[in-house]
């Protein structure tokens, strides 16, 4: 964070001081809630959560190098006191962003945000000083702690917004005012909670409403709910995509024979060609939304295709390939799943399968559930199970209850002889499963929700043998 003095801190979130002797000490360290990343000149948000107070833990921090606490009450420390510890940490990320001369990007979209932010970050670092969002701490508390870690030396920072309500990006984008503003998609993520992709169409476009008149918005142009988002901002407007309207786009895509995307990337400035060393052709899209937000910043069509055919996977189980010493090729995408992020890492699976096959190699896609889907999640995971069939997929391992069921029967009743399917328990009985039938060439992707666990199962066939139990969730 840049320096602030503690008696700066607590003017700007209306805080009462406790128990600082010196209020001229200044913050120089990084903005925490979590006690075990502390260092020398931090400053530590105390959240009361249902478990866990993290005032309990005020002393501790202290005598670590934390300067000081900010919390709602006192913790015998050095404090700053607030009646609202996440409002009071939301004005102090606004306050930090409005000092900045960092260019912010924001983006949104109901899948891929993460993968595209870690893409936007590498490209971008390649040009000047990034800080981007770790992992997917895309919401009122992640955010503001996101945007507290840049620097007087940051020149781009992007952050990832994500919205389970109407107004919640409206927040976000309050707090931390992007100049550029991308939305990759309207899909049915959390639909249950939205109730249908209009709302989340109107939720999304919160972002580019924000945007100033000197702004950009990079919209999708192949999606119908984005594009519609033009006639909601008065900044200008770049679209990506396969339309020919598109100002961004893509052109002779194909696929290695690893599943790596490769394509001619047409820029406003020129084209060049990339190719990806990430895994499915989804990250084509996702490539161009990158290269829409990097034109916009000045980078060439030379400069872009070269950071994204460097440019990797920075956060763990989104599409994470490991081959194993015996030649099993094991893909952990369990970070979460939806229908639109399943049928691009099955579409990606069967395009890896290809090379495998031709030396007696079989594909397996080890499913789970699909959280949050409301009264779509029958037709959701029916649709997923059919459509693990029809892209010859050897087999489908569908992991859990209800929902996992589903995924089985739809297989089953997608399949020819009922050998396409099978649907075990628990994430125990589908490593066990895997372990007595895998052999060298096998592909093997595992995708559920976040909440189902299933990493657990990549990881433990990851460790081989017979090792161990998987975690229990």
């Amino acid at each position: 964070m840049i320096a602030l003095s503690l008696a700066e801190i607590a003017e700007v979130v209306g805080g009462q001081t406790h128990d600082i002797p010196d209020p001229s000490v200044h913050v120089t360290g990084p903005v925490v809630r979590d006690s075990r990343e502390v260092e020398p000149g931090s400053l530590f948000v105390a959240f009361v959560g249902e478990r866990v107070d993290g005032h309990d833990y005020a002393e501790a921090v202290v005598a670590a190098g934390a300067v000081a606490v900010l919390g709602s009450r006192p913790v015998g420390v050095p404090a700053i006191v607030v009646a609202d510890v996440q409002k009071a940490l939301g004005a102090l990320a606004r306050h930090v962003v409005r000092r900045l001369g960092a260019t912010l990007v924001a983006l949104t979209g109901s899948a891929g945000k993460t993968s595209t932010k870690d893409l936007i970050a590498q490209v971008l670092q390649s040009k000047a000083p990034t800080v981007f969002t770790p992992g997917s701490l895309n919401n009122e508390i992640g955010l503001p702690l996101t945007a507290l870690s840049a620097t007087e030396e940051t020149k781009f920072l992007v952050l990832e917004m994500g919205a389970r309500g109407i107004g919640h990006i409206r927040y976000l984008a309050d707090l931390t005012p992007p100049r550029i503003g991308l939305v990759l998609n309207v899909g049915t993520a959390h639909i249950g909670e939205f109730g249908g992709r209009e709302q989340i169409a109107q939720a999304k476009g919160e972002l580019v409403e924000s945007l100033p008149e000197d702004g950009a918005a990079i919209l999708n142009a192949d999606d119908p709910l984005v594009r519609a988002m033009a006639s909601r901002t008065k900044a200008k407007v770049l679209l990506f995509g396969e339309s020919g309207e598109a100002d961004v786009r893509a052109e002779n895509v194909r696929l290695t024979d690893s599943g790596q995307p490769s394509f001619m990337l047409h820029t406003p400035s020129g084209c060049s060609d990339v190719t990806m060393r990430l895994y499915g052709e989804h990250h084509v899209s996702n490539a161009l939304a990158v290269a829409a937000v990097a034109h916009e910043l000045g980078m060439s069509a030379e400069e872009i295709a070269t950071a994204l055919s460097e440019a990797g996977s920075l956060s763990r189980w989104r599409m994470e390939v490991t081959e194993r010493p015996d030649g099993v090729t094991i893909v952990n995408d369990a970070y979460n799943a939806n229908p639109e992020s399943m049928r691009a890492a099955l579409r990606a699976l069967a395009a890896m399968g290809g090379a495998s096959r031709a030396k007696g190699g079989r594909t397996w896609a080890v499913l789970g559930k699909m959280a949050e889907l409301g009264d779509e999640a029958l037709a959701e995971h029916d649709a997923v199970g059919r459509l693990a069939v029809r892209l010859n997929v050897s087999k489908l391992v569908a992991v859990g209850g209800r929902e996992a069921s589903w995924l089985q029967l739809g297989a089953y009743n997608e399949g020819s002889w009922g050998e396409e399917s099978v649907h075990v328990s628990d994430a125990q009985a589908a490593v066990d499963l895997l372990r007595s039938e895998l052999r060298p060439g096998d592909v093997v992707l595992v995708k559920a929700s976040r909440s189902v666990g299933l990493e657990s199962i990549a990881e433990a066939l990851l460790a081989g043998g017979a090792q161990g139990e998987v975690d229990a969730r």
